[in-house]
């Protein structure tokens, strides 16, 4: 794809509101402009990121709760789209993904420890056990030039092209074309503008959208372009903002990758809860990521690193029906990544062509407008693991994340029921994990739309049963990690 296509010039006017996001929304890569004067909200944004090579696939999902008036959403971006470059998604799929790379709560019953077979240890290392399930595992009159690059129609968006010049010029011709934009734009908008980028505006019309209640059911949109840099325009978003926003993005690329201009930290994993935090594990979560944040300020926090088409546990089963497929990647982007390093993924054992060895991480970090000085910028990163059921020589879970050949790294918290009938054999097995009593597979939950989770109400420290030190929380008495042969203490 050409770097700076030029398409014939066009005109676009539309009515456009002020905006002012909700103090706890995520964060949006642009801002947005809407219609007759309202305040709509930009409360929740989820990014997927493809990278392969120069080429950049971003998609996009976006809600916003307001009356039924238009509104447009506006993004720089490093070229001039064409109108192939752009595309609707459905909904589900980011949903799809989002359950996949989300922190995760398991729930382990100890086994019966006169059970006479002892488990079965693989070579891996990971314990395989009777009656268990497999390990847990988004032209100016004042003397600047703004130019209508292209436009043209997806879905239910209107899209419109802009370049221009100078910032303030094209403050100017946002106004002057009917948007009433967010005081403070045209500064925000200069270091893009210095930058040569262009501004990718969508119009919606609402008449062609669901809608639930006060909340807009938008496509997601993704578009497609060439450059050097791999990096994600975020500082617009704070136009938006009254308070403190979370930014989820998710990249799809053949290797981990984390920020180049912020910290990097990993989200504390493999550890023990209480059961008590079942019916609250988004507030416990949300706790422990604040945490996380106050002990590192400005960071960018890794919580997911995985094969994309991999899961251990899965969200959607056991059998595997969380990960991702391979109609999946292609939705988001592997119809239009290089079509020489596809070719080097292309999966021909079963007869057909799969695309693998994407590896999808999560990167997350919560931010306001002290806090966040430039744009994200990518780069790769080794691979890691952690957060799963391996235990070293002493027994205990790995803790934390290590370098590794491949990627397998989870946010994963868990709540161990231990052991409490009758104890009939003078050598118990104790610390042998599995599923319910009853039989069934370990219970699972993801923990999903952690913007929103209640914030506050929950003592982290009261929730987990083991020591936290890289957060600066130690519990006086140490609880065992599951431990493969020690006795436990009493049940409580």
């Amino acid at each position: 794809m050409p770097k700076r296509s030029v398409l014939a010039a066009a005109a676009l006017t539309i009515l456009g509101a002020a905006l002012v996001a909700s103090p706890d929304a995520r964060a949006f890569c642009g801002f947005y402009v809407g219609g007759a004067d309202a305040k709509l909200f930009n409360n929740a944004t989820m990014v997927v990121l493809m990278r392969d090579g120069t080429r950049t696939v971003l998609s996009m999902q976006n809600n916003y709760q307001g009356p039924p008036s238009d509104f447009a959403m506006v993004v720089p971006v490093p070229v001039v789209l064409q109108q192939e470059n752009v595309k609707t998604l459905p909904r589900e799929l980011f949903d799809r993904v989002d359950t996949l790379a989300a922190p995760r709560l398991v729930e382990y019953w100890e086994q019966d420890p006169c059970w006479k077979e002892r488990p079965h240890v693989v070579r891996s290392g990971r314990p395989s056990m009777a009656k268990a399930v497999r390990p847990e595992a988004m032209s100016d009159d004042e003397g600047g030039h703004v130019r209508v690059e292209a436009q043209f129609t997806v879905g239910e968006y209107e899209i419109v092209i802009l370049s221009a010049d100078d910032a303030l010029a094209l403050d100017r011709w946002i106004r002057g074309n009917g948007y009433k934009i967010p005081d403070g734009a045209a500064e925000a908008l200069r270091p893009y503008v210095a930058a040569g980028m262009k501004f990718f505006v969508a119009k919606v019309d609402l008449d062609k959208v669901q809608r639930d209640g006060e909340r807009t059911l938008l496509s997601p949109l993704r578009f497609h372009y060439d450059s050097e840099k791999f990096e994600l325009p975020v500082r617009l978003g704070l136009l938006n903002s009254s308070g403190t926003q979370d930014l989820i993005v998710h990249i799809l690329a053949t290797e981990r990758y984390e920020v180049a201009n912020y910290k990097n930290v990993f989200i504390p994993t493999n550890l023990g809860i209480a059961a008590v935090a079942r019916a609250r594990f988004g507030e416990f979560y949300a706790a422990l990521f604040d945490a996380t944040m106050q002990r590192n300020p400005g960071a960018v926090v890794t919580e997911y690193a995985w094969q994309a088409m991999k899961c251990d546990p899965c969200p959607g089963g056991a059998t595997g029906g969380g990960a991702l497929r391979p109609q999946d990647l292609t939705l988001l982007g592997a119809d239009v990544v290089s079509d020489a390093n596809v070719g080097a993924r292309m999966d021909r054992s079963r007869g057909g062509a799969t695309p693998f060895g994407f590896v999808l991480t999560r990167l997350h970090t919560r931010y306001g407008k002290a806090t966040l000085g430039d744009d994200l910028v990518f780069r790769v990163a080794s691979a890691v693991v952690g957060g799963r059921e391996v235990r070293g020589e002493s027994g205990r879970l790995e803790h934390g994340a290590a370098q590794a050949d491949t990627n397998n790294f989870q946010g994963r918290y868990i709540i161990r029921n231990r052991w409490t009938g009758r104890v009939a054999c003078a050598n118990p097995i104790w610390g042998r994990w599995g599923g319910p009593p009853g039989g069934g597979e370990p219970a699972l939950m993801a923990a999903k739309g952690v913007a929103f989770a209640p914030r506050g109400k929950v003592k982290l420290r009261q929730l987990l049963k083991q020591s936290v030190p890289e957060l600066g929380i130690w519990k006086r008495k140490q609880q065992p990690a599951g431990g493969a042969t020690s006795k436990p203490d009493a049940p409580r």
